[in-house]
């Protein structure tokens, strides 16, 4: 059997989009997944751009496979993902010895550009957007747990001037309800019991009803969260990643409605200054930002919240900083992604002067992040004592006598249990009794009821 080696970068759309390569090659030829390069047929990079110099570091991993590919010519080597989508044919001219590009929406069309590959000698490149046509391609997807994700939506219409997503991906395209709904049944008829909707904008969302009906009646986000939860075996249902133009009050409402879906969300706010939002072309302000706070809190109490922050955006002043600390300490925030601004490649951002030193940029992530993990920490202290409904996902990373699952607000809990019950509870909700709060995770014990 043929083995099949994916790094992945990037965020859990890459990781998804990871997991569906492996399923449509799987589908053409019996493959099986390597951790090892060196014993790979075919090997994929998947690859994000959102970060400084995410080109270079694809061409420094292809250039520790040439070797590979000198010593074995019938090895396959690709590159998807956003850096394929911008470099396109550049790739194939700087390294020549890659087969296949391919953007995130033709990943589907792996099979046919290998077997071209193969039979013309020549690489291939499709950085096309065909919308969902890979939804509608790709086999149903092989459950491997108790967890999923699941993409609902493809690219962005935000156009945010820092990011490079909308050119590399496209813009907004929602798949079907009904074939979003197909997807969950079958994972959930493997066991999965929790799935994360997926999308740049996710709750962006806005579908046809049907596969096919382009011009018929639509859904927004919370039709959609409602029909999944609706979805028998369905028990919880998290989304990422969110726009805070997006939360509409029906959204907000169902914080409050629907039972299933977690008290967690996370919702990218990007600076706490209105001069750098506009700047940056968020589309709302700090108060507008508040006020959907506000509201969610008011639907759903215990709703955590985390972010992302981009520190240093040119022309950001020590002034606007303070203001995005003054928001972190408002709001309270349960975590956040957080970055210091490099400029990517053909965005509208690139263009503006960045007066702010590096060393201030470095100062000012290190003030942030310490004050978002404190935070997150009192969060993680004031759960002890507490009863929470954690899905039990595998075994502990460190210790084999235990096993580790997610709590509602997405904290990890490992927890010991005896061995006749261990396989009992994997892929099942336990109620487990918080007893520590250490710096990445919880502790606790499972209640009496559930071991007996």
């Amino acid at each position: 059997m043929k083995k099949l080696y994916i790094r992945t970068f990037g965020c859990q759309m890459n990781e998804y989009d990871s997991d569906r390569m492996a399923d449509a090659l799987g589908a053409a030829e019996p493959l099986v997944r390597t951790d090892d390069p060196a014993e790979a047929d075919i090997i994929l990079f998947n690859t994000c751009s959102v970060r400084e110099k995410a080109q270079e570091r694809v061409f420094h991993d292809l250039g520790r496979v040439r070797r590979l590919k000198l010593s074995r010519p019938e090895l396959v080597i690709g590159v998807g993902g956003c850096v394929a989508s911008q470099e396109g044919e550049a790739i194939v001219r700087r390294a020549p010895y890659v087969d296949v590009v391919f953007g995130p929406q033709t990943l589907h069309r792996l099979p046919e550009l290998i077997a071209r590959r193969r039979e013309s000698g020549r690489a291939q490149v499709d950085i096309s957007f065909p919308e969902v046509e890979k939804f509608d391609a790709l086999p149903q997807p092989k459950a491997s747990g108790a967890v999923a994700f699941v993409s609902v939506m493809e690219g962005c219409s935000k156009y945010c001037t820092f990011c490079v997503v909308p050119y590399t991906r496209g813009e907004e395209v929602s798949r079907p309800l009904d074939d979003v709904i197909e997807e969950v049944s079958a994972l959930a008829a493997q066991g999965v019991r929790e799935v994360t909707l997926l999308g740049q904008n996710v709750n962006a969302w806005r579908g046809a009803l049907e596969k096919g009906d382009s011009g018929g009646e639509t859904g927004d986000f919370a039709l959609l969260l409602e029909c999944v939860q609706n979805v028998s075996g369905i028990e919880r249902i998290r989304f990422t990643s969110s726009h805070p133009r997006e939360m509409t009050p029906r959204l907000i409402e169902a914080f409050a409605r629907l039972p299933g879906l977690a008290p967690q969300l996370h919702l990218p706010v990007q600076s706490g200054s209105d001069r750098v939002l506009a700047a940056m072309k968020r589309g709302y302000t700090v108060l507008e930002f508040k006020s959907i706070v506000r509201r969610l809190r008011a639907a759903r109490a215990d709703v955590s919240l985390s972010t992302d922050f981009i520190v240093g955006f040119p022309g950001e002043t020590a002034e606007d900083f303070e203001k995005t600390m003054r928001l972190i300490e408002e709001v309270g925030f349960d975590g956040a992604f957080s970055f210091v601004y490099s400029a990517r490649p053909g965005t509208p951002a690139m263009e503006l002067a960045d007066p702010v030193p590096q060393e201030t940029k470095l100062a000012w992530l290190a003030r942030l992040q310490k004050c978002i993990d404190e935070q997150a920490q009192a969060v993680s202290r004031a759960m002890v004592g507490n009863v929470e409904r954690v899905l039990v996902d595998g075994a502990a990373k460190k210790a084999s006598d235990e096993l580790c699952g997610r709590t509602g607000n997405n904290r990890v809990v490992n927890f010991p249990v005896p061995a006749h019950v261990r396989e009992r509870l994997m892929g099942q909700f336990v109620e487990v009794k918080i007893t520590a709060a250490l710096p990445h995770s919880l502790r606790g014990e499972v209640a009496a009821e559930a071991l007996r």
